[in-house]
């Protein structure tokens, strides 16, 4: 497994190719982002346990759906199960997915902590019940939310972005795995800052002026028809992206699928 160092230029790159990828089954792609969604959901309405099941099983989804631009480069179907593969991939993948898996977890819950530290979360309960009028305190409290926890999500994704995929595909043990993930997001930090910019605008702030223009022009109910269907599809050619950044950033030895 080799770590290569790519351009800048490379993040826009790497929206393009997955678009493509996206392009060679959409019906497939679209279908394991909504499960996901629907399941991450659901799984919400049970107290903790629900949100420690998804942050647990989030790297081998990773791997599944990874899989699943393998096969549609290679134009075979893609079933539902693929999100599975990795914990059928033998005992020593399946125990290093879930030792993944509790980092992550264990990860997320220190963000949580650190972000309830630096966030009045009372503040934002008028947003998450409806029963009373956002206050200009509680918006900017949700945008200090939004500040703190991207940046304090940045080491978190550098250590998760390839690790799943380096443990199931190359062999590699959790901590290589990990530091080999924070790695190549380090030498490539430019073309990942590229990368994330464009995303932003596309799934944060294209939403956010066609709810505003929507809003102006006193049809805000009928904004949702038309960015929740942008806003999954958004998501789901990003998703199709992450298999580009993995084909830029490592050249593999011998192919495993």
């Amino acid at each position: 497994m080799k770590l290569n160092s790519v351009a800048p230029k490379e993040g826009y790159a790497w929206i393009r190719q997955g678009i493509w990828l996206f392009k060679q089954n959409p019906l497939g792609f679209l279908m394991l982002v909504f499960m996901y969604v629907f399941t991450a959901q659901l799984a919400v309405i049970i107290p903790v346990v629900g949100v420690f099941a998804v942050l647990l099983l989030t790297p081998t989804l990773s791997v599944g759906f990874m899989t699943a631009c393998r096969q549609a480069i290679q134009k075979e179907r893609i079933r539902p199960m693929v999100y599975l593969i990795a914990l059928q991939s033998g005992v020593l993948v399946r125990k290093r997915m879930l030792q993944l898996g509790l980092i992550y977890a264990a990860l997320i819950l220190l963000l949580s902590l650190i972000l309830s530290l630096l966030v009045d979360f009372e503040l934002l309960l008028p947003l998450m019940t409806g029963d009373k009028v956002i206050s200009p305190e509680a918006l900017r409290q949700i945008y200090l939310v939004l500040f703190f926890g991207a940046i304090l999500y940045i080491p978190v994704a550098m250590l998760m972005w390839f690790s799943p995929v380096l443990v199931a595909w190359a062999d590699m043990s959790v901590p290589q795995a990990l530091f080999s993930s924070w790695l190549a997001c380090w030498t490539n930090k430019a073309a990942f800052f590229f990368y994330l910019a464009i995303w932003s605008a596309v799934l944060i702030a294209i939403p956010l002026t066609i709810g505003m223009l929507f809003d102006a022009l006193d049809f805000g109910q009928a904004a949702s028809f038309i960015i929740a269907p942008i806003s999954m599809a958004g998501l789901t050619v990003m998703h199709c992206s992450f298999y580009a950044t993995w084909k830029a950033c490592f050249t593999e030895d011998e192919i495993v699928v």
